[in-house]
């Protein structure tokens, strides 16, 4: 490779290795009457030119670039008047610079071209001095080639020896040079650029364990968003029982739209629009957009607001999103608890609290169903680095599976007083699984059967508990006096899952 860069030959003469730069200068003169007409070739000199469809119209050359991140690159070159499809491909394994490579190729090229022409000719042992690697030039053979000032149609043409065969004469064969194509073109440098380094960051990755959105998702396993500035193009995401013996679980090449509030967000209504006060987001990464009442009702700006744990995590939507600064965001007219998870919203979530955009990007983790609940270590970091870098995220955490638990049941009403005779109290279950439809009688039941556990509560002290298999229950007044029961007491109504357990509870307070 180092040779055919520089265009030099390797030349064996007299027993020693040379090597020679091609350059085309110190050519000796041949005359004709100096040649022998021997029987090796026909006549005292044997022309011959190759045929169009033998050449490469193309010359493409790969190389490392040098001075830069040491990319590969091509350097190709064709002459202006190219017809043929014939490619030269060629790979060096050597630094160059853009410029040098096309140095190269177009050397390389016109070489290519000029060798066409080769001639083969017998010189007597008088010219023994003569031998490979020598340039020679030669006078044209036919007088009648001679051009309209008497002179051969090419006097200075120039040929280089590449083969001699010895014997009683010597036999060279020899292909046409051009000096002028061994001088380097005068052409710009082009210096690579330098990519600086940028160290790697630690991303921020943020687990939600939400109830059902689309339907679709694994009820127990958490969705991932996973958010850095700068972005390290790809995220690993990495998970074992204990801090040892990693596996690769995902890999993240896309950044979540993750942000921090920067006012406080009060607890809304459920069912209508939320029409307080606007809730101030400062965005790390992404963009909002404020959207039409019917695109939210179908589905649209859907995010969710938390404190950075797990489970606890609200999903809302917004119509209007107001930019008032770079990354900063007026989120207003609102739809609160949605998908259930009212029963996570608090009387307050603070400034300071998560909002993660849920458009798609946090996307479910790898997670079996008899790992729900089991405490499980996750390393999280840019993708081009190992699992033990310390920009790796280091994270311990359990999901319960919010998506198979049940919703709250809601509308608890009381009929009777206490003291006054049998009171009955009733409510109307939600549903998780396919509720959201109008045509049938009720909704579907989502659970393997129907069952609620119900809670007579004095603050934290249960005076009784229930299990029922109706929405509804009476309450006699014979066990009112044996639980002495107050008005002010809290009844507590959950809808109980096989594989969840009790639910969410709506509660009522006794009169």
């Amino acid at each position: 490779p180092l040779l055919l860069r520089h265009g030099v030959d390797a030349i064996e003469r007299d027993g020693l290795l040379q090597f020679r730069a091609r350059s085309g200068r110190g050519a000796q003169p041949l005359a004709l009457a100096a040649l022998v007409d021997g029987e090796e070739i026909d006549g005292t000199v044997e022309r011959t030119r190759a045929a169009q469809a033998e050449l490469s119209g193309r010359v493409r050359l790969r190389f490392v670039d040098w001075g830069g991140p040491h990319d590969l690159r091509v350097e190709e070159a064709i002459l202006p008047d190219e017809a043929t499809h014939g490619v030269s491909d060629t790979e060096l394994p050597m630094a160059l610079t853009r410029t040098e490579g096309r140095q190269i190729v177009q050397r390389w090229l016109s070489e290519a071209r000029i060798a066409r022409d080769s001639l083969r000719l017998e010189l007597p042992p008088s010219k023994m001095r003569i031998g490979a690697g020598d340039v020679i030039t030669l006078p044209a053979q036919d007088p009648a080639a001679l051009g309209r000032d008497g002179q051969p149609p090419n006097p200075t043409a120039q040929y280089r020896i590449d083969r001699v065969e010895q014997g009683q004469t010597q036999l060279i064969e020899a292909v046409r040079i051009d000096p002028e194509i061994y001088t380097r073109p005068a052409l710009e440098e082009e210096l690579p650029g330098v990519t600086p380094f940028a160290a790697p960051v630690p991303v921020l990755p943020l687990f939600l364990d939400l109830p059902l959105i689309s339907g679709d998702e694994l009820p127990h396993a958490p969705h991932l968003a996973v958010v850095a500035d700068p972005w390290p193009g790809r995220v690993a995401v990495y998970a074992a029982p204990g801090d040892a013996d990693y596996g690769l679980e995902d890999i993240l090449a896309a950044s979540a739209t993750v942000g921090v509030t920067n006012t406080a967000l009060a607890a809304g209504p459920l069912g209508r629009w939320d029409r307080g006060a606007a809730l101030e987001v400062d965005l790390i990464h992404g963009q909002l957009h404020g959207r039409d009442p019917q695109a939210v009702l179908n589905g649209a700006n859907l995010m969710a607001i938390g404190d950075g744990s797990p489970a606890n995590w609200e999903l809302f939507q917004f119509t209007t999103a107001e930019l008032i600064a770079p990354g900063r965001y007026l989120l207003s007219n609102r739809l609160r608890g949605l998908q259930g998870s009212d029963a996570r919203m608090p009387p307050l979530w603070p400034k300071g609290s998560y909002v993660v955009a849920m458009n798609g990007v946090p996307d479910q983790i790898e997670l079996s169903a008899n790992q729900r609940g089991l405490n499980r270590h996750y390393r999280i970091g840019s993708a081009a680095r190992p699992y033990d870098d310390p920009s790796y995220t280091h994270l311990e955490a359990a999901f319960g599976g919010e998506g198979l638990r049940p919703y709250a049941p809601v509308h608890l009403h009381q009929s009777g007083a206490l003291g006054a005779g049998d009171v009955t109290l009733s409510w109307i279950r939600r549903g998780r699984i396919d509720a959201d439809r109008w045509e049938g009688e009720d909704i579907p039941l989502g659970e393997d059967q129907e069952r609620y556990r119900l809670r007579l509560l004095r603050g934290d002290r249960v005076l009784r508990e229930e299990q029922l298999s109706q929405p509804s229950w009476v309450y006699a007044v014979s066990d009112q006096t044996s639980d002495a029961v107050a008005p002010g007491d809290q009844i507590e109504v959950a809808q109980i899952s096989a594989r969840y357990g009790a639910g969410a509870a709506g509660r009522l307070r006794l009169l």
